[in-house]
């Protein structure tokens, strides 16, 4: 029997945290890693208090956007990124790693174009993670902004 590696092992779970997600577009999945333990997880959906997509509207006001725009003042979610981001302290962050999960809500299939949108990235280049992982096998280091 061969084990998964260890970026396989943080995307499945990454993918199981996005079944929690609340849009009807896509779901997302984020994991924070440091030295081999979780820091954070997140899903995007509704900011707290406030309905879910999921449970108020028939159809999603940014279905005919284009995905990534960086334009989200019509969409309520805070993003997968964010929610893991804003549930760990800054010192846990630096030199982690955001594995990054996306599925989309119509088909249940993984999404091969799953990167962080503009603000996302700001975010993560802000808060010390070193590296995103995706299920596509894309690792991109934040600091240089190029794939590896």
């Amino acid at each position: 029997m061969s084990r998964i590696s260890k970026d396989a092992y943080y995307l499945n779970i990454a993918r199981e945290v996005a079944a929690r997600s609340t849009c009807l577009r896509r779901n997302y999945g984020a994991v924070i890693v440091k030295n081999d333990e979780i820091i954070a997880t997140g899903y995007n959906g509704s900011a707290r208090g406030e309905a879910n997509c999921c449970d108020i509207h028939q159809t999603c006001p940014r279905a005919h956007m284009a995905h990534n725009s960086g334009d989200y003042s019509d969409c309520p979610a805070v993003h997968a990124e964010q929610n893991a981001i804003i549930s760990a302290p800054r010192r846990d962050m630096i030199g982690a790693t955001l594995y990054l999960v996306g599925i989309s809500a119509d088909s249940g299939n993984i999404l091969d174009n799953t990167e962080p949108c503009p603000i996302c990235r700001r975010m993560i280049l802000n808060s010390g993670i070193e590296r995103i992982v995706t299920r596509t096998g894309t690792a991109i280091r934040v600091k240089e902004r190029d794939e590896i």
